[in-house]
């Protein structure tokens, strides 16, 4: 088993002995020239990294405390107010309708009876329907304004990285010191838009 692995090990060539008849062993000089680029760049390289601006922003607290999300907000109320309405009202009436017929059920016909029960479900599915449709729209809506937000807040850190030459902005991060925080700046940015 030996003599096969010796046997095996001498068919193979050395990759740096001759390729088309020349002598590809790396020289003396070639390695150095190597050596000295490599450290070249190791010493370069820190100086790259310390010219490169960095920033850093919490894209939950811009959306939580810009004036353009609190009008967003207040959009949301004023459009879904109507619907909260008009549910607060067949609430009411089914809140009756079941107090009477608890107080009145003991005198009533099965026909009167059966009659009320299903006026009390129907009103109660479609109170269970329409409360669905306004959180599925309320839901959709809330998206809509919240792409619009982010949309903008998106164009505000831009505007600052151009404006401040900053070479890389990021967000959400586990941690960052507060000297690269621009996360007051872009809310303001907002907060100046009209």
């Amino acid at each position: 088993m030996v003599m096969r692995f010796k046997q095996f090990s001498s068919n193979l060539e050395h990759p740096f002995r001759k390729i088309k008849g020349k002598n590809m062993r790396p020289s003396f000089v070639s390695i150095s020239l190597k050596l000295f680029v490599l450290l070249q760049i190791l010493i370069i390289s820190p100086n790259l990294f310390a010219q490169t601006k960095l920033g850093y922003v919490k894209v939950d607290e811009v959306i939580r405390k810009a004036n353009i999300a609190k009008q967003a907000e207040d959009r949301l109320k004023k459009e879904f107010a109507p619907r909260d309405n008009e549910l607060k009202k067949m609430g009411a009436k089914l809140k009756n309708l079941a107090g009477k017929f608890d107080k009145e059920q003991s005198v009533m016909t099965n026909s009167d009876k059966q009659k009320a029960q299903r006026e009390i479900s129907n009103l109660e599915k479609e109170i269970q329907r329409k409360q669905r449709q306004a959180r599925e729209d309320l839901t959709q809506r809330k998206n809509e304004e919240l792409a619009a937000v982010v949309e903008k807040a998106r164009a505000a850190i831009k505007k600052i990285a151009v404006e401040e030459k900053f070479d890389l902005i990021l967000e959400n991060s586990v941690y960052a010191s507060p000297n690269i925080d621009i996360t007051q700046k872009v809310i303001k940015a907002l907060n100046d838009q009209k």
